[in-house]
């Protein structure tokens, strides 16, 4: 008889220890684990480190094989594990697999965004028999906010706004079971331990209680009122989204006459999309999006004849439309059964709101009611804001379950440095090592509560990721309060050209010594020469650029305020050329002589401002309510396809290439044609120039790789122009995909372009 066979030897056993980074915490990852050991009779251990997850594991060789691999493989949809390291380790006497508490360590720390709410939690909601049916912050430990409720690393509930929930006994023991899908998920809660909602009117009592609460809320909405409603990440202004009345009195009150409102639309179970495809034309990219686990507002087309107000985005052919997020929008979206007015609760500019009692304060004048809760928000995270341009999702604002932006660098950095942008749309980032952390939306920089957000930003990036700036980044233009805070840090202090750091943000991924030509076009920035840049052409690469093309320049009269009077604009272009612009508004005399004498006329090369010139004497816009009014007015006149007019090229002195549109005024004054060729063809032109510039570009200096970047290429029209021009040229074109093509890019680019400058050609 064979002994061997009848009584096999035990299959030996063997350790392994593996350190995991990348976002893995707040994704149920470590109940993942433990199911995957749990299935292949493995025993060992997981814990949170900080920043990271730490494994020990052991079993026989093949159920370690299955183990490792599945653990990329299967892992939980909303992480993004990276193997820092697996190495052997000695078989330790364990009785089965265990999840241990959190343990201090090296830090590499990824800080997970906020979540939309999942398809369990959401038939949890919907089903009558839940114990948390209809309760408004349901969550498990895929879904449910992350970046605005931490308040430091490792993720766990003490750390977080929820530490003053106590747990009851069925929620505890939830958050302690592994096998359950809410094993720390650290937001947990239900009706009787979790945060509770309160609706407030003007003289009429609070009303406390979820389910009253929310149904005072929606009979306010029917009613025609405007309601302040505190989300994830702020508060939100609703009101309905087919009532003229409440939208006017929402935009007289705040002010904001004329700038795009976002709608947010009810999504049914099964059929997420159906009402948002009755009222817009979804493309499959579009349509992919909105459903995309950051749950972005995304720029749609119209449909002729719908219901909804004309009033959300006049003049425009697009809307930005979003589906709810959180249990508490889905609640509010399927009782008032219709779209809804989702705009961000905030004086104009400013960051959104996120406390109680100044909602109640600052939005008196606007809000008819309020719907609170007292879950506290730790630091605001604005809706985000993406648009499909050249058939990918272009972001023109980051935020909410998109942010904190976490990318790798091709390089590495010596010491960590602080970037603190510009000064509209601002975003700051903090980068170490080969890391880079872009922060939410924070805003225009021109008021008091914009600095308090930013302040609050930069000790809250470097408390998160344990990492200290000794380096502070910032925009050359002296004037900025992001510039003057850097001045007053008391570190050291390096200033970046505006539209280096345009430039910079599009070529990130450039091969050290590779030329590329970008075209810089914004609004305004501060340029080498002491002028307002704007239309630039960089030749280059990050670290090192040349300015090798621009528009032909001229002097705008009243300077900043051209920005919101397009019609200034329109009649520096005129007065620079000789031209009489007859439908020209009625211009104080002294302008023009101010204008002659160059007192307050600041020299300009903007490509934004020439946008600008050209609403104005298209009869578009010659006053804008907000920035960018004019050229969105503009881009949604263009129809079909117009026939570019050739822009003269020239040199000057210093061998700049100069583009004249001079030929473009007569044209764009001729009231014989209608606006939508007009305008048309002034967006066929600046696509065309572009083309010519980049041509000259490859006669001369052999360049092939072309980038766009500035605020002027959130134009899709124009854009997609461009680079379709470019490509069937034989050029490759790139542009920004991680971080919005706007000055919100500009902290990302100046982290790029400082770290060019001071690299050490052997660290890459």
């Amino acid at each position: 008889m064979d002994l061997n066979v009848a009584n096999p030897p035990p299959e030996p056993v063997a350790a392994l220890h593996l350190i995991v980074s990348g976002r893995v915490q707040g994704v149920g990852f470590r109940p993942f684990i433990y199911r995957l050991a749990q299935t292949q009779h493995l025993s060992g251990w997981v814990r949170n480190g900080t920043g990271q997850v730490e494994i020990h594991i052991q079993g026989n060789n093949q159920a370690l094989h299955i183990f490792t691999r599945r653990l990329f493989q299967h892992a939980p949809p909303l992480s993004q594990p990276l193997l820092e390291s697996c190495e052997p380790a000695t078989v330790d006497d364990l009785d089965g697999f265990t999840i241990r508490d959190s343990a201090a360590g090296p830090c590499n720390i990824h800080v997970p965004p906020d979540l939309f709410t999942c398809d369990d939690c959401l038939a949890e909601l919907h089903n009558p028999h839940d114990r948390r049916y209809r309760y408004p912050f349901i969550n498990c430990t895929q879904c449910g906010p992350r970046y605005t409720l931490i308040r430091d690393m490792p993720y766990d509930r003490p750390a977080t706004t929820m530490a003053s929930f106590e747990l009851c006994e069925d929620c505890r023991r939830e958050y302690t079971e592994p096998l359950n899908r809410r094993f720390h998920a650290e937001p947990v809660a239900c009706p009787a331990c979790g945060p509770a909602l309160e609706f407030t009117a003007t003289d009429s009592a609070v009303i406390s209680g979820n389910e009253a609460a929310l149904t005072a809320s929606v009979a306010a909405l029917q009613a025609g009122n405007i309601v302040a409603v505190k989300g994830i990440g702020g508060y939100h202004l609703l009101c309905d989204a087919s009532n003229d009345s409440a939208i006017a009195r929402l935009r007289h009150s705040k002010p904001r006459p004329h700038k795009p409102l976002a709608v947010m639309f009810p999504s049914r179970p099964g059929s997420p999309l159906k009402c948002v495809n009755h009222r817009v034309y979804l493309s499959r990219d579009q349509a992919e999006l909105l459903l995309s686990p950051g749950r972005p507002i995304v720029l749609a087309r119209k449909r002729p004849g719908d219901a909804l107000s004309e009033l959300i985005a006049p003049g425009l052919d697009e809307i930005g439309v979003m589906l709810p997020y959180s249990p508490l929008h889905h609640l509010i979206l399927s009782d008032f059964a219709g779209p809804l007015i989702a705009t961000s609760a905030n004086i104009s500019g400013e960051p959104v709101i996120t406390d109680n009692t100044e909602a109640e304060t600052r939005l008196a004048h606007v809000a008819d009611a309020f719907l609170h809760h007292d879950r506290p928000i730790e630091r605001p995270a604005d809706d985000p804001v993406f648009r499909i341009i050249h058939d990918r999702p272009r972001p023109l604002r980051t935020g909410r379950g998109y942010t904190p932006v976490e990318q790798s660098l091709p390089f590495s950095l010596e010491r960590p440095v602080l970037a603190v942008g510009g000064h509209m749309k601002n975003t700051i980032a903090l980068a170490w090592d080969r890391r880079i952390v872009v922060s939410p939306h924070i805003g225009d920089m021109g008021n008091a509560r914009s600095l308090q957000v930013f302040e609050k930003s930069i000790r809250d990036l470097q408390s998160l990721y344990r990492v200290s700036a000794e380096v502070v980044l910032c925009d050359a233009h002296p004037g900025y309060a992001s510039s003057r805070w850097a001045e007053r840090c008391g570190l050291a202090v390096h200033r970046i050209y505006h539209h280096h750091a345009h430039a910079a943000a599009a070529c990130n991924r450039q091969q050290p010594g590779e030329t590329c030509l970008v075209f810089t076009w914004d609004g305004v920035g501060y340029g080498e020469d002491g002028t307002l840049w704007g239309g630039e052409a960089l030749l280059g690469q990050p670290g090192n650029w040349q300015r090798f093309a621009t528009l032909r320049p001229f002097y705008l009269p009243g300077g900043e305020r051209a920005g919101r009077e397009p019609w200034r604009s329109a009649a520096a272009v005129c007065w620079e050329t000789g031209k009489d612009w007859p439908q020209r508004p009625e211009v104080p005399s002294l302008l023009r002589q101010a204008w002659q004498r160059r007192l307050n006329t600041p020299q300009t090369t903007s490509a934004g401002r020439l946008f600008d010139a050209a609403a104005a004497l298209t009869g578009l816009c010659a006053e804008a309510s907000f920035e960018g009014q004019g050229p969105m007015l503009l881009e949604a006149a263009c129809q079909g396809n117009g026939m570019p007019v050739q822009l003269p090229l020239s040199r000057d002195e210093a061998g700049l290439l100069l583009a004249d549109w001079e030929p473009l005024l007569d044209i764009l004054m001729n009231e014989i044609r209608p606006v939508a060729d007009r305008a048309t063809i002034f967006h066929a032109s600046m696509a065309e120039t572009i083309l010519q510039q980049a041509r000259q570009a490859r006669t001369i200096h052999g360049v092939n790789e072309i980038g766009l970047s500035g605020g002027v290429f959130q134009n899709r029209v124009l854009t997609e122009l461009a680079v379709t021009l470019l490509e069937n040229d034989g050029f490759s074109v790139t542009l920004p995909e991680t971080v919005p093509v706007n000055d919100a890019g500009i902290s990302f680019g100046q982290v790029i372009e400082y770290s060019a400058i001071h690299r050490d050609p052997d660290v890459t």
